[in-house]
C-alpha cells in the first residue's frame, strides 16, 4: 500500500512528465511520446482521476491510447517531429554550430531520432466507406 507522500510525488512526477511531453511536441529533440507515456503511468500509480484526465485528453490521449494498444505513432506526428527536428538540426549545423565534431554530432543525433522515431509503426486512420 502507498503512503500518502509516495502517491503526490508520484503525482508531481506525472505533471513534470506530462509538461515535458508537451514541450516536445515544439522541441524536436525531446521527444513527446515517452514522457506522455510516463506521465500515463505515473497518474496510474497515483491518482485514477488525472489517469482518466490525460486517456481523455484530446491532445495526449490519442497518442497514449495508440501506442499502448497498438506501439503505433499517428503519421501527422512522425512526419511533423522528422520535418522539425531536422529543420532545427540544419538551422544549427549552418548558422550556429563553428565546430566540425559537433555538426558531425549533430548529425548523427538526428539520424538516429529519425530511424527510432521510423522504426514504430505508422498509425494511418481508417477511412470512412
Amino acid at each position: 500500500m502507498q503512503t500518502k507522500l509516495v502517491r503526490i510525488v508520484l503525482l508531481l512526477l506525472g505533471f513534470f512528465s506530462l509538461m515535458l511531453g508537451i514541450i516536445g511536441v515544439f522541441l524536436p529533440l525531446l521527444p513527446t511520446t515517452p514522457f506522455l507515456l510516463l506521465a500515463a503511468w505515473l497518474f496510474f500509480r497515483s491518482s485514477s482521476r488525472a489517469y482518466q484526465w490525460l486517456l481523455n485528453s484530446r491532445l495526449a490521449g490519442n497518442y497514449i491510447r495508440a501506442f499502448r494498444e497498438q506501439r503505433a505513432i499517428p503519421l501527422h506526428a512522425k512526419v511533423i517531429s522528422i520535418f522539425l527536428l531536422w529543420l532545427s538540426i540544419s538551422y544549427s549545423i549552418f548558422w550556429v554550430v563553428s565546430h566540425t565534431w559537433i555538426k558531425v554530432m549533430l548529425m548523427g543525433i538526428a539520424i538516429g531520432v529519425s530511424v527510432h522515431i521510423l522504426a514504430y509503426n505508422t498509425l494511418v486512420k481508417k477511412r470512412k466507406e
